[in-house]
């Protein structure tokens, strides 16, 4: 899978881990930053060219990491098409994708360790939208107030 990452300092040693281990669990990573530990940065300035890549396809799905999960959150969900969740979870970082569509999770490096972060992107990664009818109403629902917001 296309994967980008993206992170501010919060996130930042978490969002290298995960880099390394998503390339050696065989994945194609595409590292949106930060690139340097620079702790006056911005998570806009990684997390919003991550969500575009991910609303236009570019990569399949997207990890956002800074220091809460909260910003990036916040962040990602202004990209139409993007369903970005803030996720400290198993069962929903699987059941997003599969009810929500969730294409990019959001972890907090500065609230959660490597190793229940991993067990949260393995769901992540792993789950597949279920695209039951009652599940793709809500998202057109969703989807529509992308629509209505544009044309306001």
């Amino acid at each position: 899978m296309r994967i980008g990452i993206a992170t501010d300092h919060g996130g930042f040693e978490l969002k290298n881990q995960f880099a390394a281990y998503l390339r050696e669990a065989g994945h194609e990573v595409v590292d949106f930053g930060a690139s340097s530990l620079n702790p006056g940065d911005d998570y806009p300035d990684f997390v919003i060219p991550l969500a575009q890549a991910v609303a236009a396809g570019k990569v399949e799905r997207g990890l956002a990491v800074c220091g809460s999960g909260v910003g990036a959150s916040v962040c990602a969900n202004k990209v139409a098409g993007v369903r970005a969740g803030l996720v400290q979870d198993h069962y929903s970082a699987h059941q997003g994708v599969e009810h929500d569509n969730m294409n990019i999770l959001c972890i907090g490096g500065r609230v959660m360790g490597f190793v229940v972060a991993r067990e949260l992107v393995d769901a992540f990664l792993a789950a597949k939208f279920t695209q039951e009818e009652r599940h793709v109403r809500r998202l057109r629902k969703v989807a529509a107030l992308e629509v209505q917001a544009v044309h306001q």
